[in-house]
């Protein structure tokens, strides 16, 4: 009988504005971020979501890696870029793959190294 790891969930921010943002771009920076997070996720074992600020504001573009019982993680400083994009997803997927969430930084992902800002650890299972 197999365990199944719990989904690991990327959470985008898609109010970040970063620095000299073009209010005529007409979408945020979270906004295209999470776009292109969203089209590198697509098949792969993760999920996405968005949400209205994560509170990060000064270290905008932020995305946060969870799954329940496991480590979780707050990611920032991200140009919009496919890069950012596709090691944000290359990193939750090896996160999804972990039994506690952590990740061996030698088997990071280039582009998310230097991104992390806080980590949290696993909720109590009871009260």
């Amino acid at each position: 009988m197999s365990t199944q790891s719990p989904t690991t969930w990327i959470t985008i921010c898609d109010t970040c504005k970063r620095e000299g943002w073009d209010e005529t771009s007409g979408a945020t920076d979270g906004e295209r971020l999470a776009n292109l997070v969203e089209q590198a996720a697509e098949g792969l074992p993760v999920r996405t979501r968005r949400t209205s600020c994560l509170m990060g504001c000064q270290q905008g573009c932020n995305v946060a890696v969870q799954a329940a019982g496991k480590l979780n993680y707050t990611l920032g400083r991200f140009e919009v870029s496919e890069e950012a994009a596709r090691g944000i997803v290359d990193w939750a997927v090896l996160h999804g793959e972990s039994a506690t969430g952590q990740v061996p930084y030698r088997t990071w992902p280039q582009a998310v190294k230097g991104h992390f800002v806080t980590r949290h650890p696993p909720l109590p299972d009871a009260e």
